[in-house]
């Protein structure tokens, strides 16, 4: 049996997530079925990042084991024929067979589209969270520094995260404006559920003025999901990047 990696890039509107769920089209179905296919044996792959319904990557990573004697740079060639156009493998290689993407030391950087202008636009409604109310960037900025580190994230995870530990380490969370969208970027070291989504919601009421951006740390020390904001909308997400370690 051989391990293969594949590089996957996927516009997750369609689907109800990464994970597979009863009578639901998920990224992992998807997959597992093409690759069922393709290689005629029963085939499951294991996930990187389960990312969220609606959730959208350029760069998941996926494994999978085989005993086809394909050249392992030519599944991605051969399994794109088998998949929709909304899932595209990127990249295919052999990997160590004990190689595991969740137990991997990797960093992941998610991007967040935050169309900030008085009329919405249809071609980035898929992309992009609207809003009319305008967000002050600078305030969203600062807010953001309070963030930085490694910190008991609980505050900014969906209560029903079944994770062992909330702690996690945020690399880098920047806050850009170009023209008419706002753009914010955050590595770490891994995510909880829902987590990056809380911090944009966090954030953006920071940006409407309606928390002020020190009010953050208040937030990390209480330790209390209803001390956040919202849950930004998810179609705004998308996995931009994923380094192994």
């Amino acid at each position: 049996m051989r391990r293969i990696k594949l590089v996957v890039a996927y516009d997750g509107t369609a689907y109800q997530g990464w994970q597979i769920q009863p009578g639901a089209p998920t990224i992992e179905g998807e997959l597992n079925k093409a690759l069922t296919s393709l290689l005629k044996e029963e085939i499951q792959v294991i996930g990187a990042s389960r990312t969220d319904s609606g959730v959208h990557a350029l760069c998941n990573v996926a494994v999978f084991d085989t005993g086809a004697r394909i050249p392992a740079e030519k599944i991605s060639y051969a399994l794109n024929r088998y998949l929709p156009e909304d899932i595209k493998i990127q990249n295919s290689v052999e990997v160590a067979a004990d190689f595991h993407p969740r137990r991997c030391n990797s960093r992941k950087t998610y991007e967040y589209r935050i169309l900030n202008r008085e009329f919405s636009l249809p071609t980035k409604r898929l992309y992009a969270h609207f809003t009319y109310v305008p967000l002050d960037v600078e305030k969203m900025k600062q807010a953001a520094r309070f963030l930085l580190g490694e910190h008991d994230f609980k505050s900014f995870c969906s209560v029903a995260s079944t994770a062992e530990t909330t702690i996690r380490t945020v690399y880098q969370l920047t806050v850009d404006k170009k023209e008419d969208e706002i753009v914010i970027q955050i590595c770490g070291s891994g995510f909880l559920y829902n987590m990056v989504r809380i911090i944009v919601g966090t954030l953006m009421e920071a940006g409407r003025g309606n928390l002020a951006p020190e009010q953050m740390a208040e937030i990390l020390a209480a330790k209390d999901r209803q001390a956040a904001g919202p849950t930004a909308p998810a179609n705004g997400l998308t996995l931009v990047k994923y380094e192994f370690l």
